[in-house]
């Protein structure tokens, strides 16, 4: 019998995460390791449980992630939002909670882009007077 499969799309800066949420231990999964293996900052894999606590649903299930593009923290912030919608679809009752904890709201916030005859997007060379 095919099992049970809730599945959302987080996005982040630049990284994808596509989630999907199998009922089980709590266990976290990215991109084939364990999240412990996966981020190594304790601070961004509370950002990725951020959902279940809103939800008081820890441990109920297991969350297999594919995630491309960004870096840590990116990647971070993309599962998180991955993991809300794909709660969505699991209960719409969850949206009060999860809507109150924005966590549903895309963070829209991209790296500027570099500026001709700059160094960054902001950043000039040293002025100069001679």
């Amino acid at each position: 019998m095919a099992q049970v499969q809730y599945s959302g799309t987080g996005r982040r800066k630049n990284s994808t995460a596509r989630v999907r949420l199998v009922p089980g231990t709590g266990k976290i999964t990215m991109n084939g390791k364990d999240i412990t293996e996966y981020i190594p900052f304790a601070n961004l894999r509370e950002v990725v449980l951020q959902p279940f606590t809103a939800t008081e649903t820890s441990g109920n299930y297991d969350v297999l992630v594919n995630v491309r593009g960004g870096g840590f923290s990116g990647q971070a912030g993309a599962t998180r939002h991955g993991i809300a919608r794909a709660l969505l679809n699991v209960d719409p009752d969850f949206r009060g909670p999860l809507k109150r904890a924005g966590l549903l709201t895309r963070d829209a916030r991209m790296k500027e882009r570099k500026k001709p005859g700059l160094k960054k997007a902001r950043k000039a060379s040293q002025f100069s007077k001679r």
